[in-house]
C-alpha cells in the first residue's frame, strides 16, 4: 500500500470520528484527528461539543505516555485545517508546533478568515511537512453547514415537505377542521421516523403559524434519540392558539413577529421590523444557528424557494391522493437522488 492510499484510510477515519459529534458542536465544524506512528494509530479524537477541547487536543491526550516522546516522528491527520486563533479554547496550531509533528495531513482549509490558510503557512514555516486536500470533497461535504454559515453569513437551509400523489400538501381547512387540529397524514408512519432523524441533525426547525394552528405539532425528535432542534415560528400578528404544544410542552421556542419582544416561560417573542426569508436567516445567523430545517406550510416553503434561499429540499411523495386541497410547493429541476422508504418515495434536491 502506497502513502497516498494510507493517507486516504486515515483521513476516512478522521471523517468518521468527526461525524460522531453531529449537531453538538454547532455552529463550530465537526472535526476528527488521528495520530499515526510507524503505520499504527497511536491516538485519535474529535471535537465532541461546542466549547470543548478540539479534535487535535483529544487525539494528543489519547496517546499513551510511553509514546508521547515519539510525536515528533508521527503524522497527525486532521479533517479541517487546525485553528490558529484563540476562541473558546487555545489554538490547536500551538499544540502541533509544541510537539513538532513530523507531518500534518489536512482534509480541507478552514474558510474562517481568522484561520483560512494561516495555520498551513505557519506549519510550513516551522519546517513541518504539510499535505492538503486529502479526501477534500468528503471533508467539505461533512461540514457543508459550517461552510455555508461562514461564507454566506446565513444558516444552511433544508426544505422538507410531504405531498400526495396528486400534488397536495394538506386538505382544505374549514373552521370545524381547524378547531379539530388533526394532522392529515400523508407519508407512511415508518417514514415519519426518518423525518425525526433529519430534524435531529439540524440546530433549528422553522414553520409558519398556520402549521401550528392547523396541526398543533410538537416539532421534536421523539421518534429517535437526539437533541430537539430550536423551534422557530413565524407569526407576524401573534395569531397562534395559546394552547398549542409549542407554548405548553416546555421546549424552547422563538416566535418571530411584528408586535413585541419579550420572554414568557419557554417562549421568546422576537420583533422584526420586516419579516422576510432574508431577515429571518440574518436573525438566525446572529443567534449562531448554522442550520435550519424548514417544514412548512406551503406558503413559507414557497417563499424560500422563490427567494433562492435554500440549499437542499427533501420531498416525500406518498401513494395517497386527496383530490383537492392545498397545493404543494413547486420546485424546479431534477432531483439529485430518488429512493423509496416504507411505501413512499423521497426526492432529494440540491440547489
Amino acid at each position: 500500500m502506497n502513502q497516498s492510499e494510507k493517507d486516504n484510510i486515515y483521513m476516512q477515519r478522521c471523517l468518521y470520528l468527526a461525524s460522531l459529534a453531529g449537531v453538538n458542536v454547532s455552529p463550530n465544524p465537526m472535526v476528527g484527528a488521528v495520530i499515526v506512528y510507524e503505520d499504527e494509530i497511536i491516538g485519535e479524537g474529535y471535537h465532541q461539543f461546542f466549547g470543548g477541547p478540539h479534535a487535535e487536543v483529544n487525539a494528543v491526550n489519547d496517546v499513551h505516555y510511553d509514546l508521547a516522546s515519539k510525536l515528533n516522528e508521527a503524522t497527525i491527520y486532521v479533517s479541517l485545517e487546525p485553528c490558529a486563533h484563540t476562541g473558546k479554547t487555545p489554538p490547536c496550531l500551538d499544540l502541533i508546533l509544541k510537539h513538532k509533528f513530523k507531518r500534518v495531513v489536512i482534509g480541507c482549509k478552514d474558510p474562517n478568515p481568522l484561520v483560512s490558510g494561516k495555520s498551513i503557512e505557519l506549519l510550513i514555516a516551522a519546517g513541518i511537512e504539510v499535505n492538503i486536500g486529502i479526501l477534500e470533497k468528503e471533508c467539505l461535504k461533512l461540514n457543508k453547514r459550517f461552510f455555508t454559515y461562514q461564507l454566506k453569513k446565513r444558516p444552511y437551509v433544508i426544505l422538507k415537505w410531504a405531498q400526495t400523489k396528486d400534488g397536495y400538501i394538506d386538505k382544505n381547512r374549514d373552521e370545524e377542521t381547524t378547531i379539530d387540529r388533526k394532522i392529515n397524514w400523508i407519508s407512511h408512519p415508518d417514514t415519519q421516523s426518518i423525518v425525526h432523524h433529519w430534524r435531529s441533525k439540524e440546530q433549528a426547525i422553522l414553520v409558519g403559524w398556520k402549521t401550528i394552528e392547523h396541526d398543533n405539532p410538537s416539532l421534536t425528535v421523539r421518534e429517535v434519540k437526539g437533541l430537539n432542534p430550536l423551534r422557530i415560528i413565524i407569526d407576524s400578528n401573534l395569531n397562534m392558539p395559546k394552547d398549542s404544544k409549542v407554548f405548553t410542552d416546555g421546549d424552547k421556542t422563538i416566535i418571530i413577529n411584528k408586535i413585541k419582544t419579550e420572554e414568557s416561560g419557554n417562549v421568546s417573542f422576537v420583533k422584526l421590523a420586516q419579516i422576510t426569508t432574508r431577515t429571518i436567516l440574518t436573525f438566525l445567523y446572529e443567534l449562531e444557528i448554522s442550520s435550519v430545517f424548514v417544514e412548512g406550510g406551503s406558503g413559507t416553503l414557497q417563499h424560500f424557494l422563490l427567494d433562492g434561499l435554500w440549499d437542499e429540499a427533501r420531498v416525500i411523495q406518498s401513494k395517497v391522493s386527496f383530490g383537492d386541497g392545498i397545493k404543494a410547493p413547486k420546485i424546479n429541476g431534477i432531483p439529485s437522488k430518488t429512493y423509496s422508504f416504507a411505501k413512499d418515495q423521497i426526492f432529494h434536491y440540491f440547489k
